[in-house]
């Protein structure tokens, strides 16, 4: 009686496992994406609202919005603040660029804007506003224009 002592897997068992984790990952990865956009979102929510802090202070010490963009301009990239987003990070690591979208003619009011880079993690997922008197937006279909249910960071 000769007992043979085998130890490991069968091919077929090993399959088995193969599938059940490419079925696993292939639910896993979305969720992940979205929680990689979702956390690039909110960091660019954070840099906007220092985008703001930084043209108050312009504000107090000029009494208008005019001239904080590059090169004294009123629109653009800003001059008094990091042009892109996270602004803690290198600039190689950028998901959104900011932007001054516009300044009334009266300097008293302002729109900025955090634009998807292109070719990032986050392209196509819809630029985020934040207008002077205290209002958000984000353009989640991404058509360019802000429907009325658009109004806000979160929708």
């Amino acid at each position: 009686m000769n007992k043979s002592n085998q130890n490991g897997f069968t091919l077929v068992e090993l399959m088995i496992v193969v599938g059940i984790v490419g079925i696993i990952a292939s639910i896993a990865y979305p969720s992940y994406q979205s929680m990689i956009n979702n956390t690039a979102r909110s960091t660019a929510q954070g840099d906007l609202m220092s985008l703001a802090t930084a043209l108050e202070r312009h504000n107090v010490s000029n009494f208008t919005y005019n001239g904080a963009a590059a090169s004294g301009a009123n629109t653009g990239t800003p001059a008094i603040y990091a042009a892109y987003s996270p602004a803690t990070e290198s600039v190689a690591n950028k998901k959104y660029d900011l932007s001054i979208d516009s300044v009334a003619a009266n300097g008293l009011s302002y729109v900025i804007k955090a634009t998807p880079v292109s070719g990032s993690s986050t392209e196509g997922t819809g630029a985020l506003f934040m207008f002077s008197d205290g209002r958000k937006a984000w353009d989640k279909s991404n058509d360019g224009t802000l429907g009325i249910d658009e109004y806000c960071w979160s929708c």
